[in-house]
């Protein structure tokens, strides 16, 4: 575990739900970098070491959740930029086959009373989070153009719902 740069409260909690479940991982450090300093690449976020599966290049992304109910995984909001793929999928080249590439949505709930029809949340400073993974391989095959002005990518509802995958899932 490394920490040297600032995070936001979702990355906070993502790192803290790790250190939790005793999860080894490598916190990456943009600023930091050597090798392609002159390079416009987005970085990653994480490396995670989940015991006997294959390393994850990780990538948090936060959002809020709004709804009362998680029954139909319905209004998770999953965009990103097109650099947010581009970069990804430059780092999964790189590190090859057998690393597994994901975005992580932390979603802070926002409600108080929410059915989150059995799945896990996680509590961290006084707030709700519940982390799923989307494989980059599954967005990229479903993400459709949200803004053309802000190269911002999404999926459809019914995609998120057939592709996200609890981190618990993924890593424990």
């Amino acid at each position: 575990m490394m920490k040297s740069r600032t995070l936001n409260h979702y990355e906070r909690a993502f790192e803290n739900f790790l250190i939790v479940n005793s999860l080894h991982y490598v916190m990456v450090d943009e600023h930091k970098r050597t090798a392609f300093s002159h390079s416009s690449i987005k970085s990653f976020d994480f490396l995670l070491y989940p015991p006997n599966q294959e390393i994850v290049i990780a990538e948090v992304k936060g959002r809020s959740f709004k709804g009362t109910s998680f029954a139909n995984l319905s209004g998770f909001d999953c965009w990103v930029t097109m650099d947010d793929v581009n970069g990804l999928s430059y780092w999964g080249e790189v590190f090859g086959s057998e690393y597994t590439v994901v975005f992580i949505f932390a979603y802070r709930i926002k409600n108080v009373d929410v059915d989150f029809d059995g799945r896990d949340v996680f509590d961290f400073d006084g707030d709700r989070y519940i982390f799923f993974a989307l494989k980059l391989s599954d967005y990229k095959t479903h993400m459709k153009l949200r803004s053309p002005k802000w190269r911002t990518v999404t999926l459809p509802a019914d995609k998120f719902r057939s592709c996200a995958i609890q981190l618990q899932d993924l890593v424990i």
